[in-house]
């Protein structure tokens, strides 16, 4: 439970950091073979055996009631325990409240124009939190892109720096910021090289907005080494790193016996809310494939355990489902497939699809505990190395699930 004193739907800084991951700790160690098994690889999941009317309940709703309770899965009513009380205990240990925002000055120089409206939107939101003890003179836009946000940032008097790794985009980026008249350097930089360490300088004060796993964490480290008096990061893809195992960078972090998988990482980046119908169709169709070869080839193996799959191209969705699985199984070098009764192997797939949904509505439950266990690490290695850090959200969920911020500095 959350330390007494301490308001769950408050910005977090100071002990109030520590008091949180601590209790997060707990939360996700104790429950963890609720969250860590993946419905999808696994037919049937240990914690059934413990909560047998849940299990069956959650088994018995369709795909389209699953689809619903996605994105707030604590929201469900009537649902069999532990779901209610872990759900509310989830709720309180991951609330956080928003960091104060000021107004903006208008965006000069049509700069949303060459920018996706809900980009635009979370680039507004991002900016307009972003307040400092000093006035940054020098911004350096890590993992820019074509440097959208670092041209919304620019005011008369302060320097841009745009790194970002792509040539491509390197190139686009410095061809707009001369359309818009600004001064702004865009570099072309692999910022998980050795030589990384040359863009950052005590001057700059690095905002980075959904750069990835390994890059944001090589962020901190690089800007926190260089003298930076600030920063702010809105953390991004947890599951994006070399190794296969989380490595925790604060000191605390490391001392906890949470560990977890590169799979486990995954479980925050589950939310969509971006998704259209028609893209949401053919990753129900994808998924339900699977799941039925799944079925197909623990018949064929003679082995009742999950198979790894490669990613297919989309065009594997137009063929006939009968040829698609006899293709995947060539992939796989499984034996003939034999005479089968695809209908109804398909119509199983679609039932399995039902079920996976809806069974990992109650790993919903842990998705924003574990996202703010892992910005609570990195809150805390900053607080480590001497600065003041405020943890919060920079906007509402339905604009991105990932709204987390953090802000930064040395007074």
């Amino acid at each position: 439970m959350p330390a007494k004193g301490v308001d769950s739907s408050c910005v977090l800084t100071g002990e109030d950091l520590l008091a949180r991951f601590t209790a997060l700790d707990t939360f996700l160690i104790e429950h963890q073979a609720l969250w860590k098994p993946r419905p999808f690889t696994h037919r049937s999941l240990a914690w059934e055996a413990s909560y047998p009317e849940l299990a069956l309940w959650l088994r018995g709703r369709t795909l389209e009631d699953a689809e619903n309770a996605h994105n707030q899965p604590a929201d469900l009513v009537d649902v069999p325990e532990p779901f209610a009380s872990l759900a509310a205990l989830s709720a309180e240990l991951s609330a956080v409240g928003e960091l104060p925002g000021h107004a903006l000055e208008a965006a000069g120089h049509r700069l949303n124009v060459d920018v996706p409206g809900r980009k635009w939107q979370q680039i507004e939101a991002f900016a307009s939190r972003l307040a400092f003890a000093s006035q940054p003179t020098h911004w350096l836009d890590w993992c820019s892109g074509k440097g959208h946000l670092g041209r919304r940032l620019l005011s008369d008097g302060q320097q841009l720096t745009c790194v970002e790794y792509d040539p491509a985009l390197v190139a686009s980026g410095q061809a707009l910021s001369q359309r818009h008249h600004l001064h702004a350097l865009h570099a072309e930089q692999d910022v998980l090289a050795a030589n990384a360490s040359g863009v950052l300088n005590a001057a700059h004060t690095p905002v980075a907005l959904h750069a990835c796993g390994d890059l944001h964490v090589r962020l901190m480290q690089l800007a926190s080494a260089a003298g930076c008096q600030q920063m702010a990061i809105a953390p991004c893809c947890y599951n994006r790193i070399s190794r296969s195992e989380y490595q925790p960078v604060s000191s605390v972090g490391s001392r906890s016996f949470l560990h977890l998988s590169v799979e486990d990482l995954a479980l925050p980046m589950s939310e969509t809310v971006t998704a259209g119908a028609r893209v949401r169709r053919q990753r129900d169709t994808s998924m339900a494939r699977r799941l039925a070869f799944d079925l197909l080839q623990r018949q064929l193996r003679g082995v009742d355990e999950y198979l790894p799959t490669p990613s297919l191209p989309s065009a594997w969705l137009d063929k006939p489902f009968a040829d698609y699985c006899r293709d995947l199984a060539a992939l796989k070098e499984l034996s003939t497939v034999g005479s089968q009764d695809w209908p109804a192997l398909e119509a199983a797939g679609w039932l399995r699809l039902a079920e996976v949904r809806n069974l990992e509505l109650l790993r919903g439950l842990f998705r924003r505990p574990l996202e703010l266990w892992l910005n609570l690490d990195r809150a805390l290695f900053l607080v480590e190395l001497g600065y003041v850090v405020r943890l919060g959200t920079f906007c509402d969920t339905p604009l991105t699930p990932r709204n987390f911020m953090l802000l930064a500095e040395r007074v």
